[in-house]
């Protein structure tokens, strides 16, 4: 696959089946398909969870930034020639931390870089950041449906 980076959402759409609401990166601006990606994640104050998480001092959920983190592993996984058209999966989430708080205003920087692959089944170690601060960071395994 050639690609021409940075990514924009249309084009991410060509590789991931998530759709708004739930696309949760707005741009990938590294990518080497099978080995790892790096996406961007600008969070503006009109995001559909910041009503409710919370009122009076919004901040962008753990499970959401995780969620983003994965979408990212996913385009480097999805963006290889064998697996387009397929879903990946979570299979598992390890050793999550979460570091800071993520608020309107921030933009996530969101690098996933996969650790080993065996068949329809890998392993991802990921990272979330902003302004170089971390906001978590976390080992992710995928499994891609066949």
């Amino acid at each position: 696959m050639t690609v021409s980076l940075p990514l924009g959402r249309a084009e991410i759409e060509e590789i991931l089946p998530h759709r708004a609401p739930f696309l949760l990166i707005d741009e990938v601006v590294e990518l080497t398909p099978g080995v790892g990606a790096v996406a961007r994640k600008h969070v503006c104050d009109d995001e559909w969870y910041l009503a409710g998480h919370f009122p009076g001092r919004p901040m962008m959920p753990g499970v959401l930034i995780v969620e983003a983190l994965a979408q990212t592993g996913a385009v480097a996984v999805l963006s290889e020639e064998e697996n387009r058209g397929r879903i990946a999966l979570f299979a598992g989430i390890d050793d999550c931390r979460f570091k800071r708080v993520v608020e309107p205003g921030d933009t996530l920087e969101l690098r996933c870089e996969l650790e080993k692959v065996r068949g329809p089944v890998g392993r991802g170690k990921a990272e979330a950041r902003v302004d170089g601060s971390l906001a978590c960071k976390a080992l992710l395994t995928f499994a891609v449906e066949r």
